[in-house]
């Protein structure tokens, strides 16, 4: 029997990355899965792939900044796999590189929308579901950069240190009532996001941001879905309110 069998757990920004790479490990481990995201041909690929390995899959097109949709999702989740076990709240976006007082305030609503809103509403209809149960996992994406500043991305370093607080306080919330909620902070990815930001930040270049990161490379998606599995899993059973810091030692000097 698979560690994670007869448990179903939801992914959000499950289309590609990070998202993809998670949905495919839980699936590993036996669970049923739901897949959010507002790219409905990726989102249906991921789906696809799990099914060629023999799991079960459904996608949602989800907009995580909008409560009824994520609603919408949980909801549709629940009609079709009964229960929900684990949760990695996902979906994010970056920005320009810029100076602080250079952005908009379109760009400010955005990305705390889509980075901190969007984990805030995953929770809001996740966390329900989970205590009627009387247990759960819910795992939120961060960044290395909700643990250090990082120059030129203020916005975006401040949705994502939001997301840790917003974890540890869900986590307090939730000590009692047998949820347990944690952070993932990932360094430098090999993702299609990654590959976007070299492309419209002309100030980052690949050589520099991989001599940001002691181990000697950047992570790949792979190693983000394990330690979320992880967090998940009955081996982290007396962790909750922490952040798990995957980032080759980016936060280290």
């Amino acid at each position: 029997m698979k560690e994670f069998e007869n448990k179903v757990a939801v992914v959000t920004g499950g289309s590609a990355g990070i998202g993809r790479a998670t949905a495919l490990a839980f699936a590993e481990k036996g669970a049923k899965v739901a897949i959010a995201s507002i790219q409905a041909v990726e989102g249906e690929e991921t789906v696809q792939l799990i099914r060629e390995t023999g799991g079960e899959a459904i996608f949602i097109q989800t907009d995580v900044t909008k409560a009824v949709e994520v609603e919408n999702f949980i909801d549709q989740t629940i009609a079709a796999f009964g229960r929900l076990d684990y949760a990695f709240n996902n979906a994010g976006v970056m920005s320009k590189m810029d100076f602080v007082s250079s952005y908009s305030e379109e760009e400010w609503d955005w990305l705390m929308n889509v980075n901190l809103k969007g984990v805030w509403l995953s929770m809001k209809y996740e966390i329900p579901q989970m205590l009627k149960q009387g247990r759960g996992a819910i795992v939120n994406n961060a960044s290395a950069a909700g643990v250090v500043g990082f120059m030129n991305a203020a916005i975006y370093t401040a949705s994502k240190h939001g997301v840790v607080g917003l974890t540890k306080s869900a986590a307090l919330d939730c000590a009692q009532q047998g949820i347990r909620v944690n952070t993932v902070s990932p360094g430098a990815i090999e993702t299609s996001m990654l590959e976007e930001a070299f492309r419209n930040n002309s100030q980052l270049r690949r050589e520099q941001l991989v001599a940001m990161h002691p181990i000697g490379n950047t992570g790949q998606p792979t190693d983000i879905a394990q330690a979320v599995v992880w967090l998940c899993s009955d081996a982290a059973a007396f962790v909750t309110g922490h952040n798990l810091v995957v980032d080759g030692g980016f936060t280290v000097p």
